[in-house]
């Protein structure tokens, strides 16, 4: 799997995707049972073990949580096989989208982002991010701090399309009313998820996707895990920290994080030795949800690798 200078190779990817898919199959008996915990907890543990399985020492920069708080994958644990060559930071979310796991809605999955050690921004106490995501044509030429109708009209150009064709994914949250308003002032169209943050970042960045770009606040964690697969991927992504929560406000200040601060893609994460897999747990519009089956389970899986920029969905039929 390594080099002799402790370097990945591309076909790590195809590792990493046991873990992302032991952790949805180990999801899917909680898919719609009203227990988000649990369901979070059996994706955690598979996730995990899988890890010991694959040849590197990784530091989780995002995980569960703080040690005291969650027992496995929590911020700061070392994974996989210590003293392996290549040292990594890794991200990791067993399941995102918990409570539409619990309530079998739409877009879960489970997600590993894997890069270099020390190219992944470790973003502290913020859980909130604002984020734009966008095609390799829009790099560089938006400024995030535009309207919501000049960054439309300009993605336009990028795209050369028709404002009226532009297609906005945007989190169904209270908190997006005015700015999905402005999207239709604008002529353009918003796609309204429920859940949804990765897979929504990740079609944006998708040509042809049929999605254009993501605006609006998500998590942060959601955040670099997919600037970790759009950068592989080529495309743009930009990401401020926007707290949600008095006490988050409280927490991000005392860490001195700047929240007028656009961060780019390349301060989000600074190598192109990047690794991203995400298995579908629940159907959504990027990748079908696992399927049980006599004898096995379907499941279906987003590959990217930096070094080679190539992307893969692979379906994987799998024994009981």
């Amino acid at each position: 799997m390594m080099t002799s200078a402790g370097r990945a190779r591309p076909e790590l990817i195809f590792g990493l995707r046991k873990v992302t898919e032991d952790a949805a199959r180990a999801a899917f008996d909680w898919i719609g049972r009203g227990d988000k915990e649990r369901g979070d907890g059996a994706a955690v543990d598979a996730m995990r073990t899988a890890l010991q399985q694959i040849e590197l020492e990784g530091l989780v920069v995002i995980g569960e949580g703080e040690k005291d708080e969650a027992p496995q994958l929590y911020n700061g644990e070392i994974v996989g096989q210590p003293g392996a060559d290549f040292k990594a930071d890794i991200a990791v979310d067993p399941v995102e989208g918990t409570s539409y796991l619990a309530k079998g809605l739409t877009n879960a999955l489970a997600v590993i982002a894997i890069a270099p050690r020390g190219s992944m921004m470790d973003p502290g106490p913020a859980f909130y991010m604002e984020k734009f995501a966008a095609p390799a044509e829009a790099k560089g030429e938006i400024d995030p701090n535009w309207s919501v109708e000049e960054k439309i009209k300009v993605l336009a150009k990028c795209l050369k399309k028709d404002v009226s064709d532009i297609t906005v994914y945007v989190l169904e949250k209270p908190r997006h009313r005015q700015m999905i308003q402005e999207i239709h002032d604008a002529g353009a169209r918003a796609l309204l998820y429920p859940a949804g943050d990765v897979a929504g970042a990740l079609l944006a960045a998708i040509p042809e996707s049929g999605v254009d770009c993501l605006m609006g606040t998500g998590g942060t964690p959601e955040g670099i895990m997919s600037a970790v697969a759009i950068r592989a991927l080529g495309g743009e992504f930009m990401g401020r920290i926007d707290p949600q929560l008095q006490t988050e406000a409280i927490a991000v200040k005392e860490a001195e994080l700047d929240t007028s601060k656009w961060y780019k893609i390349e301060e989000l994460v600074s190598s192109d030795d990047l690794f991203f897999c995400a298995t579908g747990i629940t159907t959504g519009l990027m990748l079908d949800g696992v399927e049980k089956f006599n004898g096995g389970f379907r499941m279906q899986t987003l590959m990217v690798t930096g070094e080679t920029r190539e992307r893969q969905v692979l379906t994987t039929y799998t024994p009981n």
